[in-house]
């Protein structure tokens, strides 16, 4: 399969690299490819426990460059990459610091171009893989005292759509999925998120599961190969 999944001919496993792979989203993406016979290397700033596990800060270039070296001799020529590594903090606009902006920057965006610089050589070689980015339904959206987080998350949908055109004809589909607020730990117990009344609001009145959003991304990397810059949104209608 062109675009992220193995060709019939080819009877190598299929590698890919996830990152923020120890929890939340990242994690249920690592489960899902597992379950769909691929090799997954997770990158995260603490061991994630699947085939190979990088402890890598996603916002370091060099740190990301070198563990996808690393990937690629120990389990071969990488196809599939998601970026699921991501930091979430609710503050009001005026009180946001430049650190924090920093930080939000580095994470999302900084944490995508360095994975798709460190893999796109090898992919375009090959003249197939998928990247596939976690973005969010504030990108598209907006939402009260989230304004670096959506900014951030709104940087990689430009991205996104850019580097799909940039580099579909090597063969390499470049998507991402943007999902509502989902049930993990970037959103703790008392997240306005969680509120019965912001729940009932929604169409389908409930968060997001992990697994859903998991699911979706599998589909862009394996089934979707007539898919590029194209944004899924898993939301449960957050945003319509």
């Amino acid at each position: 399969m062109s675009g992220g999944g193995a060709s019939g001919t080819d009877s190598r496993p299929r590698v890919a690299i996830v990152t923020g792979a120890a929890s939340g989203i990242g994690a249920a993406v690592a489960a899902e490819l597992t379950d769909r016979d691929w090799q997954v290397a997770g990158f995260d700033l603490r061991p994630s426990g699947w085939d190979v596990s990088q402890v890598v800060d996603v916002a370091d270039a060099g740190a990301v460059r070198d563990a996808v070296a690393r990937v690629e001799l120990e389990l071969g020529p990488v196809e599939a990459v998601v970026s699921a590594a991501g930091h979430y903090a609710m503050v009001d606009f005026g009180d946001i610091t430049p650190t924090e902006w920093r930080t939000m920057l580095r994470v999302h965006l900084g944490g995508l171009v360095h994975l798709a610089r460190a893999v796109l050589p090898r992919m375009t070689e090959q003249r197939r893989g998928s990247i596939v980015a976690v973005t969010s339904e504030l990108a598209i959206g907006g939402g009260d005292r989230d304004a670096h987080y959506a900014a951030a998350k709104g940087a990689i949908v430009g991205l996104v759509r850019s580097l799909a055109a940039e580099v579909a004809a090597t063969g390499v589909r470049v998507n991402a999925v943007a999902p509502g607020p989902t049930d993990t730990p970037l959103i703790g117990p008392d997240s306005p998120w969680r509120d019965p009344d912001y729940l009932a609001r929604i169409p389908l009145r409930r968060l997001v599961a992990p697994g859903e959003v998991a699911r979706t991304v599998a589909y862009l990397v394996e089934e979707a190969t007539f898919m590029t810059g194209e944004i899924l949104s898993p939301n449960a209608g957050a945003v319509i």
